[in-house]
């Protein structure tokens, strides 16, 4: 994937904000287990008393307080309480606080006055245990301390006793609270606290009720912001690896489109389909996973672990056990399938080539009734890829249950640990219940890598397939220093001392060929098979480099040209025609489009003899051309790609053995329609036949890649014993008379 890295470059404003979206996904993720433990232990277990400063005091309870508080924290108790009552207060203060403290009507209150976070949790620590204290001395605790009379007051004694006495008191009572866990001395306290408030008129079970509404309340909005935020990343992770897909697929078509015959021998075309098709929809996948799990995962699993140990640390142990046993279980699975992921995307393109190979010889596979033989090719390209998929299945069947039994045995364990930590007093339910939570969401991080794991190693084998294409180095491309062609190009085509051989070969297809091909002159080219006919007009251009020599173009060499301007002079019929879907007035527009009138497509027409077959159709001009011209006969076909490059109207004019298809009415009617109307046109032809080409001005015999033999027929007759022996296996003696 780092190769296609780059490729990311357009979104990555898109994907900061993903990244910020998803670290508030996991802020909200995080934040719930502690909520939810707030609901267990404050709006369950303390029934919504959320700490141990009670929010209302009685007057005289406040007074067994002061008595155990030192200066300073009577100096902060006194300003953070107010005291009310039917003196201090308006009638209409009074009536409304009476609905919620029924024990103001006979007595004073204290009532919490500050909002401020520090002196809350400072008071915390002390009014709990000042609070438990003063319950056990109203059971009847103190007695054996102070050894006092029965029906003896302790608080009036408490407050006549000197402030060193109460300070010893304390410490006592202190060391005795030490031998107790943490959540026994504030559950005590709470308790008490609650007896404080059912004594006052409030409400418990309403204060319970609003406390689980209110902390729900909060949940639920925190949900709904997570989901905002998840839907959110969806939506720019599916239009990131959209256009990334887009943006791929149209790097690889236009990369392709650039490659020369030299490149296209590099890859097969199954595979160049594969690769813009199945290996770009891997990274895609791939990358809608990347941007929403692997990022995601780390910030939960990092934010999990710093929430878990801050809830408990004491089983922290059993996160680690957790993650080794899921990082156990992905390796052994990833040593496994990684080779068959490595695998899978060869066996695709060999899927894709036997079933192009058999789509497109279907014919000849009908004619020789090989049907059988196919179906067997195909069966064992098909299987292949079968059990490579079944084999990597199996192995991600394993994974998800024991990956369900790994985190069950955890929650399992966390209960039985937690169990007895509850018992002892070190932690509450909700606590447990917390950490739980967090440690599934730790292993849940740890299972999102899993997951992407899987896909990356196929992910990883397409995103290198692709980058091979995009970084594939293109032998015939424009020049650095391009020469400008001269506006009136006239058609003046020099082959000077041009050899050529394949990249990689070893022996030369053409060699030392010289020739001049003039503008109203048809050159063409005769030879056996094998002999470089195809080879040397595919130099012209460009498809191959020459290897030795120059091709000169009005005289300058062709390789200093911007290959679009030297292919605007040219008009290409190759040896297969090739027609694209669309209609027929598409495919003869298709050089030029809009620059041809309706005037030069008639023209163009007239000329290539397919008016006749043109006005049968149906619809003429505008009849639907099938994908590869599958609907129309060969000779049509051929016709249809002469009148293609005849509305171009260039200087040069290539024909690559392109009246092969054509009968001998047609093709004398063709050549003739030719030689009147593109009298000031540079013609090269390829021919197998003698006739198409025996009334050129010059005719270029080929043997073995060299020039043997250059003239006219009658020259060639008499000159030439290849030419020769070529005219006489195609016409009668009587033909041959010079």
């Amino acid at each position: 994937m780092l190769k296609l890295i780059k490729e990311f470059k357009p979104f990555i404003v898109s994907i900061l904000i993903i990244v910020g979206l998803l670290f508030l996904q996991a802020r909200t993720e995080l934040a719930l287990p502690d909520y939810m433990s707030d609901i267990v232990n404050v709006g369950i277990q303390q029934n919504g008393i959320e700490n141990l400063v009670p929010q209302v005091i009685k007057a005289d309870t406040m007074d067994k307080i002061m008595i155990f508080l030192d200066d300073d924290e009577k100096a902060l108790v006194d300003r953070s309480y107010k005291l009310i009552g039917k003196d201090n207060l308006s009638q209409n203060e009074y009536q409304e606080l009476i609905k919620k403290y029924p024990a103001l009507e006979t007595e004073n209150l204290y009532i919490l006055n500050t909002n401020s976070k520090n002196d809350i949790e400072e008071m915390n620590l002390y009014l709990g245990k000042t609070l438990l204290v003063i319950g056990a001395i109203e059971e009847g605790a103190i007695q054996s301390f102070m050894n006092l009379p029965q029906g003896t007051d302790p608080f009036m004694v408490l407050k006549q006793l000197p402030r060193e006495q109460i300070d010893a008191l304390k410490i006592r009572m202190d060391e005795q609270f030490k031998t107790l866990p943490e959540g026994i001395i504030t559950q005590s306290a709470i308790t008490y606290i609650k007896s404080l408030y059912e004594e006052i008129g409030i409400s418990i079970k309403r204060l319970q009720t609003n406390y689980i509404l209110y902390i729900g309340g909060i949940m639920l909005l925190i949900s709904l912001i997570g989901m905002g935020a998840s839907i959110a990343v969806g939506f720019l992770s599916a239009r990131i690896s959209s256009g990334l897909g887009r943006n791929l697929r149209d790097k690889v078509f236009k990369k392709v489109t650039t490659f020369s015959n030299s490149e296209f021998n590099d890859f097969s075309t199954a595979s160049l389909i594969t690769r813009s098709t199945n290996d770009i929809q891997q990274v895609q996948m791939f990358t809608v996973m990347l941007l929403r799990m692997v990022f995601y995962a780390p910030i939960l699993g990092v934010g999990g672990v710093v929430r878990a140990l801050r809830t408990n640390t004491s089983m922290a142990w059993i996160i680690a056990v957790g993650v080794m046993a899921i990082l156990t279980l992905v390796i052994v699975i990833f040593s496994t399938a990684m080779p068959k992921f490595k695998k899978m995307q060869k066996l695709v393109d060999n899927v894709n080539r036997v079933m192009r190979e058999a789509l497109t010889g279907i014919l000849v596979i009908r004619a020789f009734n090989t049907q059988k033989v196919e179906e067997e090719k195909f069966d064992n390209a098909n299987m292949d890829l079968t059990k490579t998929n079944l084999f990597v299945s199996r192995i991600m069947a394993v994974m998800m249950p024991t990956m369900m039994f790994i985190m069950n045995s955890v929650t399992l364990l966390i209960i039985w640990i937690g169990a007895k930590e509850i018992e002892n007093g070190s932690i509450q339910v909700g606590d447990m219940m917390a950490f739980m939570q967090y440690t599934m969401q730790i292993i849940m991080s740890f299972l999102m890598i899993s997951m992407i794991s899987i896909m990356l190693p196929r992910a990883s084998v397409s995103a290198l397939r692709i980058s091979e294409v995009l970084n594939k180095e293109i032998t015939i491309k424009d020049p650095v220093h391009p020469k400008e062609l001269r506006k009136d190009v006239k058609g003046i085509l020099e082959f000077r001392n041009v050899s050529f051989k394949y990249p990689g070969a070893e022996e030369y297809v053409l060699k030392n060929i010289s020739f001049t091909a003039n503008p109203g002159e048809t050159t063409a080219f005769i030879g056996g098979t094998g002999s470089g006919k195809s080879t040397l007009i595919n130099l012209i251009p460009r498809f191959f480099d020459v290897t030795e020599g120059q091709i000169l173009l009005d005289g300058q060499d062709i390789r200093d040209i911007k290959l679009h301007d030297l292919r605007e002079r040219i008009g290409y019929v190759p040896q297969k025609s090739v027609l694209f879907t669309g209609t027929i007035e598409s495919n003869i527009r298709y050089g030029k489009n809009a620059d041809v009138s309706d005037e030069e497509v008639q023209k163009a027409i007239e000329i290539a003899q397919a008016k006749e077959f043109i006005n049968e159709k149906e619809k003429g001009l505008l009849s639907e051309i099938s994908q590869g011209g599958t609907n129309v006969s060969g000779g049509q076909k051929q016709r249809l790609s002469i009148a293609r490059a005849l509305a171009k109207k260039p200087e040069i004019f290539i024909f690559d053995d392109s009246f092969s298809a054509l009968d001998f009415k047609t093709d004398a009617a063709l050549r003739k329609a030719m030689t009147e109307e593109l009298k000031d046109r540079t013609l090269l032809i390829v021919a197998q036949r003698i006739s198409t080409i025996m009334n050129s001005e010059k005719i270029i015999v080929l043997d073995e890649g060299e020039i043997v033999g250059m003239g006219t027929h009658k020259e060639l007759l008499k000159n030439c014993e290849v030419y020769r022996q070529i005219a006489l296996s195609q016409l009668s003696e009587e033909e041959l008379v010079i």
